[in-house]
């Protein structure tokens, strides 16, 4: 099976609003599987550092208030294509552009409340779980019988 990581975040708002759970779950229906997961109470540093490409946006500074006014669950998820495949779990970036039935379309409202974050390649996903998760392997390996009714 050919397979692939991404890095997940679930924002203040997804965690305050108690929707952890449901977030885990709509990505292990899926069929994707979780290998490492933590809850962060990050600093203004930590997030300028993976917002650094919005650095000069007009609203970095909301964002980097917002996502330091709580803690995020940090996770990375692991199949095939799961780096597309989990953003359009998520759903668009604007929520009103979200189609029902993804995370976003179903409980967000505003782009400054989206409630979760999705790596958008592989590369920038490997670079987002070194940030988070730190430069050594963070993830655990192990084989889920039922992936064979999963995976051809």
């Amino acid at each position: 099976m050919a397979t692939e990581q991404t890095y997940i975040m679930i924002k203040p708002d997804g965690v305050e609003r108690g929707l952890v759970g449901e977030i885990i779950a709509r990505f292990e229906r899926r069929g994707y599987q979780l290998v490492a997961m933590k809850m962060v109470h990050a600093s203004v540093e930590h997030l300028e550092q993976h917002y650094a490409d919005l650095k000069g946006k007009p609203f970095f500074p909301g964002l980097v208030k917002y996502m330091s006014s709580g803690p995020v669950v940090a996770m990375v998820w692991q199949g095939k294509d799961v780096v597309k495949q989990g953003r359009v779990l998520l759903g668009a970036t604007n929520p009103l552009a979200s189609a029902p039935g993804t995370i976003r379309g179903d409980f967000a409202i505003d782009v400054g409340r989206n409630i979760c974050h999705g790596s958008d390649a592989v590369e920038s996903a490997k670079k987002e779980i070194a940030l988070w998760f730190g430069e050594q392997n963070p993830t655990i390996n192990y084989n889920k019988t039922i992936n064979s009714w999963v995976y051809e």
